[in-house]
């Protein structure tokens, strides 16, 4: 892998333990010379991110919508800052950018952006490996709902193992690595035993 998209919060959540693996994240795939993608700001866990590739040299591409950076919190050391419009033109280049998805813990935007990726996936868009650093249990419920998806007949199993999970960042990035997608269909066809 080339470059890695990483989803993750603008802010830094309550523990510690986020930021400080969140730069962890970033040193790693620095040191992989695997390159960063990611929000383009320069607060919460999308900082650390960053900062923690720069800090071992590494490539840091940064993708961020003209009305956030008027915020004034777009990173000024990245290697590449790169405008859009909107929301979903972030996505779409991010998307075009990299090899594979991660998602650290996040509010509702890094949900909506990284299960718009694995949806994207799903549907046979791209092949790209997409996983979840489960960082303190952070996803732990979620990896139970998407077992309930597929018990109440919403979803492959072979669509479930498409969402890759770790608490540690180097088996993450192994599965990734050695990441084969499925070849099934998403549609689920409910079986008509009616005469």
């Amino acid at each position: 892998m080339k470059r890695i998209t990483v989803f993750c919060g603008s802010n830094f959540g309550t523990d510690e333990i986020y930021e400080k693996q969140a730069f962890s994240l970033g040193e790693i795939l620095a040191e992989r010379k695997i390159g960063l993608v990611y929000g383009g700001a320069n607060v919460g866990l999308m900082n650390a991110v960053a900062n923690g590739s720069l800090s071992k040299g590494g490539e840091v591409t940064g993708v961020i919508p003209v009305f956030i950076k008027e915020k004034g919190i777009a990173h000024k050391n990245l290697t590449k800052l790169i405008l859009v419009e909107t929301m979903h033109e972030r996505k779409t280049k991010m998307n075009e950018l990299s090899d594979g998805v991660i998602a650290l813990p996040g509010g509702f935007g890094t949900l909506e952006e990284f299960f718009e990726t694995l949806t994207w996936g799903q549907l046979g868009l791209h092949r790209k490996p997409v996983g979840l650093l489960n960082i303190n249990g952070f996803y732990d419920s979620l990896k139970i709902l998407a077992k309930t998806m597929v018990e109440k007949g919403f979803l492959k199993e072979a669509n479930r193992k498409m969402l890759l999970i770790s608490d540690d960042i180097e088996n993450l990035l192994d599965q990734m690595e050695n990441y084969i997608s499925p070849t099934v269909d998403k549609w689920i066809i409910r079986e008509n035993n009616l005469a």
